[in-house]
């Protein structure tokens, strides 16, 4: 933290959101199926092969982590994109959020139950 905290940067917040749900992602655990055990791809490619050519691998590449910013396409293909980096992509997630976050409201019984819990405490400061 920058300053023990007095200053941060909404784009780095951006980041380790993507980074803490990729990671909580992969906590759950990846799938066994024929589908992610690729035991047809393994035996066409042959153990030791490039397995980043096939379809299948590009298909599931995101599987256990989704990144919402992280860009997992190929070198060329990133840079025919316009070679978009992290911080620009996280720079743009915070102009929209800032611009089009619609804030959900409280539900009114726990907003009453957090002012009953501020009117407690009001109260036992007043007291003491």
């Amino acid at each position: 933290m920058l300053e023990l905290g007095m200053t941060f940067s909404m784009e780095q917040l951006v980041i380790d959101n993507d980074i803490i749900n990729m990671v909580k992602k992969a906590m759950q655990g990846v799938p066994v199926s024929e589908e992610t055990l690729s035991v047809e791809s393994i035996q066409k490619v042959g153990i030791g092969n490039n397995f980043l050519a096939l379809k299948q691998t590009r298909q599931l590449i995101d599987y256990p982590s989704s990144p919402m910013l992280i860009d997992r396409r190929m070198f060329g293909d990133w840079a025919a994109a316009g070679s978009k980096d992290l911080a620009a992509a996280a720079h743009e997630k915070v102009v929209d959020v800032l611009k089009n976050h619609q804030v959900k409201p409280i539900d009114a019984d726990i907003l009453k139950d957090m002012q009953a819990v501020v009117d407690r405490a009001d109260k036992a400061f007043k007291e003491s």
